[in-house]
């Protein structure tokens, strides 16, 4: 098998016996269940074979994970179809909710829906896929961070733009420069922020 392939046999677990566990495990958890609990309970139960013991790997996580939400998508349009109630979806919690009408629903956009809904997009993704995923994800974090340390040294927080974010530099930056009997390493810092956030 190569580093391209899907390392998950085709013969996924999303029959119509998957589809009962994870609406009676739902019935079980009226005030919601987070996906780890969901997941745990399930595999408890004999789903995801294809997980192997602790630490499990990334790309069977994602892997589970898709199956799960791939579920959660389709139980949560049928119900909404038969007006029966609406399913609320998120990691930490996983929630049967009242059904109210007027409700957008399905209408609404939905990226995240449409995602799992297709099992191309769990067929295609690879060992590697997932774990670019993973990089790019704690870069946004690391970013994130960084950016909320810069512009704490400028004396701002998000929401900001771009023109407040000079102004504050330009302001901070005749005060601590050395010439007006400033700071070095202050100005330095200013102007290593300013870097970061533009």
């Amino acid at each position: 098998m190569t580093d391209g392939e899907s390392q998950i046999s085709p013969a996924w677990e999303i029959g119509e016996a998957f589809f009962t566990a994870v609406a009676d495990e739902l019935q079980h958890h009226p005030a919601g269940v987070s996906e780890y609990d969901l997941l745990t309970a399930l595999r408890a139960a004999g789903y995801f074979s294809f997980m192997g013991p602790s630490p499990v790997p990334r790309h069977e996580l994602f892997c589970a994970h898709f199956l799960l939400f791939h579920v959660l998508y389709r139980l949560r349009d049928d119900a909404y179809r038969a007006q029966r109630a609406r399913l609320e979806i998120a990691p930490l919690k996983i929630r049967w909710l009242p059904y109210q009408t007027g409700q957008d629903g399905l209408a609404r956009a939905d990226p995240l829906r449409v995602y799992y809904l297709d099992l191309a997009n769990l067929r295609e993704t690879t060992a590697r896929d997932v774990d670019d995923l993973m990089a790019a994800f704690w870069l946004r974090v690391q970013n994130r961070d960084r950016r909320a340390e810069a512009l704490a040294r400028l004396g701002l927080t998000d929401p900001v733009d771009d023109a407040a974010i000079k102004q504050a530099y330009r302001r901070l930056a005749m005060e601590h420069h050395p010439d007006r009997g400033g700071d070095t390493e202050i100005l330095q810092a200013i102007h290593a922020a300013l870097a970061v956030l533009l």
